[in-house]
């Protein structure tokens, strides 16, 4: 099929890119040799030079090396946005290791299901979550720990501050002492020597990342990426924003690294282009606000929730967020609404783009510059091909026509670490099959119209939630919102709408009914409505459908009346 999407590319944006065929960690070897005296990192009144991180990095690698680590072990990574976060990665990636991230905010369950899946056998993680790293490690593959704390890399007199706000904060103080299996952060930072034993690595064929997919549905699956998977994103997003200079951009890092999404457009490109990173450790609206005007960061890859967390701030009107130039959005659809008035406030560019864990993780986006199409995620990235599949019959759709999408590129995975079944069923012929549904119009640009497993089946309809969604973003009321299908005894399921109102707004089922039945055809409009404080969400901001659904199962009576 041609790739009609091609005519539409900038002059700047070639089709095709010759990938560097190198280990990821060896882009920090050259720019900490290029930009050796210039910040590679902020973190809340921190500063770190390339020199020192790169430094810290080799250091890190030569004490696990002295450990017994050997190429192809897999290094556990359980820590927020903070200066040892990237050591760690960049230090395991330099020890011919293979990178685990994982969710500092996992239960223990969570986490005895990861380490044992992937046989990690080094963690990293913080002192405040050294207990529930304790409590499942004689369940696992678990050889060392390596425990650091926030106040690690914090300035004077922060760090002597701040062990009193953890305590009112956790109402836990942990104290940590050197042992054969439990090794102190600043012991091994002090006493290591930056003199690591260099690995030989295939960047076609090593892994570098077994990232986790959310597991919303099932057990959660190892993605496994290589090094030239990682490389060859960074690669192609560097090339999607080719107005962005090499040493000069400031990015930040509000997006956790522990998911590929903040790891690949923040932390790997970052590294790649010799940028300044701001590290946030979680997202609180407030303190990003504050850090945009202080800090000036030019680009600001992020999610819906957090640009919308932003825009709904009682102060946001406060504060100058004219130094961002350029933002690319995923996780979840952007609405329109939100697009509009953020670029409206910043001044830049905000965009929707599309990916998946699997694909590490960009495949799609909108041109930031030139030729976008809102409600859209954009066109195939260079290198990047992508077909609609009818389900039903697996034959390539029309113009237009729903089906599954499907995506072939080097950055899609080799696969699901020790699970060649669910391998077989999304890898097919190198076509990875998404399980979102979606459409191309006669330009070449993309629709996601949902989640296979969103679709909502009503009285024989096919609903598609985005749609539904996306007019009850256009009520001025309604702050965020998820529509997801609960069973219903009649019409198999009915359409359901939770509903985060904006502050000072009430509003009635009736209100909403009336707005949505002048958008919407009848049988897409919600016959129930919640309203909540919250909704339920990942640790990128993504509004966790599933989790709902899930709630309104558990309430269903057997034999339950029509709702």
């Amino acid at each position: 099929m041609e790739k009609v999407w091609h005519s539409h590319y900038p002059s700047e944006i070639p089709t095709s890119i010759t990938y560097d065929e190198k280990p990821l960690h060896a882009f920090l070897d050259e720019s900490a040799k290029r930009y050796k005296e210039k910040k590679a990192l902020y973190f809340m009144g921190k500063e770190m030079s390339f020199k020192e991180l790169h430094t810290e990095a080799r250091k890190m690698a030569n004490y696990m090396q002295s450990l017994g680590l050997k190429k192809g072990d897999k290094v556990a990574i359980m820590l927020p946005n903070c200066p040892q976060g990237v050591i760690s990665y960049y230090a395991a990636l330099m020890a011919g290791a293979v990178v685990v991230q994982t969710n500092p905010l996992y239960t223990e369950r969570e986490l005895e299901y990861q380490l044992i899946d992937s046989g990690a056998t080094f963690i990293v993680c913080l002192d405040i979550l050294l207990p529930r790293v304790t409590s499942v490690r004689g369940n696992t593959s678990l050889r060392h720990t390596i425990v650091t704390g926030i106040k690690d890399y914090l300035p004077f007199p922060k760090n002597l501050i701040y062990p009193f706000i953890q305590k009112k904060q956790y109402n836990m103080v942990v104290k940590v002492e050197q042992s054969k299996e439990t090794h102190v952060w600043n012991t091994m930072i002090e006493q290591t020597s930056a003199d690591y034993k260099k690995v030989d690595v295939d960047p076609l064929k090593d892994l570098a990342l077994l990232q986790y997919t959310g597991g919303t549905t099932g057990y959660p699956k190892g993605v496994m990426l290589t090094h030239y998977n990682l490389v060859a994103n960074v690669q192609m997003c560097e090339t999607w924003l080719y107005k962005t200079k090499e040493g000069q951009e400031i990015v930040l890092g509000v997006l956790p690294f522990f998911h590929v999404y903040g790891m690949t457009t923040v932390m790997n490109m970052s590294i790649m282009q010799g940028s300044k990173m701001i590290l946030m450790p979680k997202f609180d609206a407030g303190d990003v606000l504050k850090t945009i005007q202080k800090q000036r960061p030019t680009l600001f890859p992020g999610a819906p929730t957090i640009y919308v967390g932003l825009l709904n701030h009682p102060d946001l009107k406060k504060y100058d967020l004219s130094s961002i130039e350029a933002c690319i959005s995923g996780s979840a659809p952007l609405p329109t609404e939100v697009q509009e008035q953020f670029e409206k406030i910043t001044g830049g560019k905000l965009v929707e783009g599309y990916g998946l864990t699997e694909t590490s993780p960009v495949t799609h986006a909108n041109f930031v510059w030139t030729n976008r199409v809102n409600g859209s995620i954009g066109v195939p990235w260079p290198d990047t091909d992508c077909r609609i599949f009818i389900m039903e019959t697996e034959e390539e759709a029309g113009v237009g026509e729903v089906g599954e999408i499907a995506v072939k590129g080097p950055q899609v995975m080799q696969g699901y670490w020790n699970n060649q079944e669910e391998t077989d069923n999304v890898l097919k012929d190198g076509w990875l099959l998404t399980g979102d549904l979606g459409y191309m119009d006669e330009k070449g640009y993309f629709f996601v119209v949902d989640r296979k497993k969103d679709m909502i089946i009503a009285g024989g309809y096919n609903i598609y939630p985005r749609e539904v969604e996306e007019v009850l973003y256009e009520h001025e009321g309604v702050l965020e919102t998820v529509v997801a299908g609960i069973p219903d005894p009649y019409r198999g399921e009915t359409v359901k709408a939770y509903i985060v109102l904006k502050d000072g707004y009430s509003i009635t089922d009736e209100e909403l009914n009336t707005y949505c039945r002048k958008h919407l055809a009848a049988y897409k409009v919600p016959r129930l409505y919640e309203y909540r404080d919250e909704l339920p969400k990942t640790a990128v901001g993504k509004i966790l459908r599933r989790k709902l659904v899930d709630e309104e199962k558990e309430k269903q009576p057997e034999n339950s009346k029509t709702l």
